[in-house]
């Protein structure tokens, strides 16, 4: 339910002739949308009132569905032109028996504001639009008055400069009012985006942790197979070495050295269950070095461009590290990519990543899956993945992780040279 911005299709805050001109449609458009308002609105409150007898769940049945097929064309018409989108905000109905819909339509805010919506449409919505196609249509009923009427046109063209001022000064405000009211009236409340965000979060927070419990039981199992395996057995053979020091020194030397070669392969085990954790390269090089490293240990060739004035903090660096490296795997592993390219920016807002293959393609976000890994650890950190992936390719994957980044980027060795 949350909006997205996007570049407005008729910008409202633009002046001049052919800015105005271009929102003349829409106006007009607006005003057309009136006309299935009007029965729709006479059916709804007769329907409501009737609702007892069997007509009134009939013309609900229409009615219903109908204002919501006209409000989704209000929406997507301001959504252009304001350059957001504006999401429905109904109360679910799927899978509910016939009453039961009624009965959440009856109960949901949402439909009535969109019955609200409509009476305005029909009334002052309608005029703050005529303000912007009216003024244009009377203008040009004058100038074309004298062939088809003759007498006191002259004495109704001097109406003329008045309409086109009233065009040029109020029009636009008083439509971009009217925008204004729509998106007040169409959109979620304040409240709905309040409870959608909490819900979220605490699917997020649940997902999280439970991400967390697998994650401390995997480290678990790995440090019992094997460094802890190897260092009790490490503990036995430096035990038996000490009883043997006096009376068979050659079989001690032997134990020791057994020892040393379980202590190695102990160590070599500890580095990488602590690699799983927080790799080297991120700590020691940032989230720049650390991609870079991740991409010189691949066969795909990889290109890295980054453009970060600073670090994120540890933990974001951390998830958008893994993020960035489950991406390539998949890649290499499953498209079958001969380049890859990895772009890491910062807009002042929110660290962005995109990863892009020229692989096969039809990559989705299944459960279980390793990209869906991805999107609930940036979920976590109220970010986002969007997967572009259609078949035959390219497959591309945008992750953005709100964030401010803090000390300035430490360049890595290979950037230096």
């Amino acid at each position: 339910m949350r909006t997205v911005e996007n570049p407005p299709l008729w910008p409202v805050d633009r002046t001049g002739v052919e800015a105005r001109l271009r929102l003349v449609p829409a106006a007009a458009a607006q005003m057309g949308l009136a006309i299935p308002a009007i029965p729709l609105v006479v059916l709804t409150v007769v329907g409501w009132a009737t609702t007892p007898i069997a007509v009134g769940l009939a013309l609900l049945a229409v009615a219903v569905p109908g204002t919501r097929l006209v409000t989704n064309g209000y929406r997507s018409l301001a959504g252009s032109l304001l350059g957001e989108q504006i999401p429905e905000a109904y109360q679910p109905t799927n899978g509910l028996p016939p009453l039961s819909i009624v009965w959440t339509w009856l109960r949901d805010p949402a439909r009535w504001r969109d019955l609200a919506h409509l009476a305005f449409s029909i009334t002052g919505g309608f005029v703050m639009s005529g303000f912007l196609v009216l003024p244009l249509a009377a203008v040009l009923t004058y100038v074309t008055m004298p062939l088809w009427l003759d007498g006191a046109w002259m004495l109704m063209m001097l109406l003329v400069p008045a309409w086109l001022a009233v065009w040029w000064l109020a029009g636009v405000p008083v439509f971009a009012a009217r925008l204004r009211v729509d998106k007040a009236l169409l959109g979620p409340l304040t409240s709905d985006v309040l409870r959608e965000r909490v819900e979220e979060v605490t699917t997020s927070r649940d997902e999280t942790v439970d991400h967390s419990t697998a994650e401390l039981r995997r480290l678990e199992r790995d440090l019992h197979d094997g460094p802890q395996a190897q260092l009790a057995s490490l503990g036995m053979s430096i035990g038996l070495a000490e009883q043997l020091m006096r009376t068979d020194p050659e079989q001690a030397a032997r134990l020791l050295a057994e020892a040393k070669a379980v202590t190695v392969t102990a160590l070599d085990d500890l580095r990488s269950v602590v690699r799983g954790i927080h790799p080297p390269a991120l700590a020691d090089r940032g989230l720049v070095g650390g991609v870079e490293a991740l991409a010189m240990q691949l066969a795909v060739p990889v290109t890295v461009a980054a453009d970060l004035p600073g670090r994120p903090p540890a933990p974001v660096e951390a998830a958008a590290y893994f993020a960035v490296a489950e991406c390539l795997a998949n890649a290499v592993k499953h498209a079958n990519a001969n380049r890859i390219t990895v772009a890491l920016s910062h807009d002042g807002r929110a660290l962005q990543l995109v990863v892009r293959d020229d692989g096969r393609g039809g990559a989705t976000i299944t459960p279980g899956s390793g990209l869906e890994g991805v999107s609930r650890r940036l979920r976590a950190f109220d970010g986002s993945m969007d997967l572009d992936s259609p078949h035959g390719g390219p497959t591309t994957e945008r992750l953005e992780i709100p964030c401010a980044l803090s000390s300035p980027r430490t360049m890595p060795s290979s950037a230096r040279d």
